[in-house]
């Protein structure tokens, strides 16, 4: 391969690749992977409500994708800038923030036209840095390792880079021939490597993932942490992906990416029933303990995000002002909230969802 980590990478082959990419290994893992992704999906069709966890889970995808590129902000901070209307300081939580926000935007324009396009692509990174940024046009680019040595020297230059995107783009959107699971590692791999924006490359690669098993059909509601996994695994990612660089290595990558599928997938099913269990928990006591104030909407509610507050319930239209503030009252003297002060505002916060949230 012609490959020189020190000089842009202008001879990176285009998509499918000259390599075996349905060996044994890869075709028994995508059988494992497709089933459980398969069991997640029917578990989210099933809810009563399938939208209901799904700013919660986006706003954890948003939290450890931005961690993987060193921008840390906690949970609890996180779910109160997102109720909160004290305007957010933390540049941090902002940045995590702006990577939910993109990453609903991805799904609302995949509604709109179900491609994956370089225009996307570009708003989405918009989205996440809150500024104009598009494809690089500034030649330099280099990726380093924590030594500050370069391991890496993507493709330069703008005609180039929109070349290799318009690869990438008609394998994703026409090539239906290789397993959808294989493809996406093609994909993902293929945008790394072509890394077209100066700075957001890796949340907009992550943010593709999700909307790749939404558009492929793979998963109807992308309501998956699949940044959880690379966190734990950072070391692995890294090396396959510059194991296929280096030495077209392409197995052991597409099976760490297939690895992260099954994984996130089985623990996406575990805090599903775990929030489902409470959910039904907390609905029996409420009737219980205060039958007046029960109602479905109410309780999802308190499950839709960790923290709420009055003008949530009002929005609902759970009653007027007074109602729902005694509403919260009774709630809280019963247990199942607890009041937080943000600024001059009374924030609720529902313990056992987000217990279930922090738990690794």
């Amino acid at each position: 391969m012609n490959f020189n980590k020190n000089i842009p990478y202008n001879n990176l082959p285009p998509l499918p690749p000259n390599a075996d990419i349905e060996t044994k290994k890869i075709l028994r893992k995508v059988i494992s992977a497709s089933r459980v992704l398969a069991q997640l999906n029917g578990a989210l069709k099933n809810l009563p409500n399938p939208t209901l966890f799904l700013d919660t889970i986006y706003l954890q995808e948003a939290k450890s994708s931005s961690e993987i590129e060193n921008i840390i902000t906690t949970n609890d901070e996180l779910y109160k800038s997102l109720v909160a209307d004290k305007k957010i300081e933390n540049p941090a939580t902002k940045e995590v923030l702006s990577y939910k926000e993109a990453l609903w935007l991805g799904i609302k324009q995949l509604k709109k036209k179900p491609f994956i396009t370089t225009n996307l692509c570009i708003s989405i990174v918009q989205c996440i840095k809150q500024n104009s940024a598009s494809i690089r046009t500034t030649p330099g680019a280099t990726l380093s390792n924590t030594k500050g040595e370069i391991i890496y020297t993507p493709p330069s230059g703008e005609n180039i880079i929109r070349k290799k995107f318009a690869n990438l783009e008609k394998f994703i959107n026409e090539d239906n021939t290789i397993d959808p699971l294989i493809k996406m590692a093609l994909m993902h791999y293929q945008f790394e490597a072509i890394h077209p924006f100066a700075d957001g490359n890796g949340r907009t690669g992550r943010i593709l993932l999700l909307l790749y098993l939404k558009l492929s059909g793979l998963l109807d509601t992308p309501a998956i942490y699949l940044s959880e996994y690379i966190i734990k695994n950072k070391t692995d990612y890294y090396k396959s992906l510059r194991n296929v660089t280096e030495k077209n290595d392409w197995e052991t990558y597409i099976l760490y990416m297939l690895d992260m599928i099954e994984n996130t997938s089985n623990r996406g099913l575990e805090r599903l029933n775990k929030i489902t269990k409470v959910i039904d928990k907390t609905t029996e006591e409420i009737k219980t303990k205060l039958p007046k104030i029960y109602s479905k909407d109410l309780v999802e509610i308190l499950f839709h995000l960790p923290y709420t507050k009055r003008q949530h319930l009002i929005d609902e239209n759970i009653g007027n002002p007074k109602t729902v503030g005694n509403y919260l009252i009774a709630l809280e003297e019963n247990g199942f909230l607890k009041s937080v002060k943000v600024g001059k505002e009374k924030l609720y916060l529902n313990k056992r969802l987000l217990k279930i949230l922090e738990t690794k």
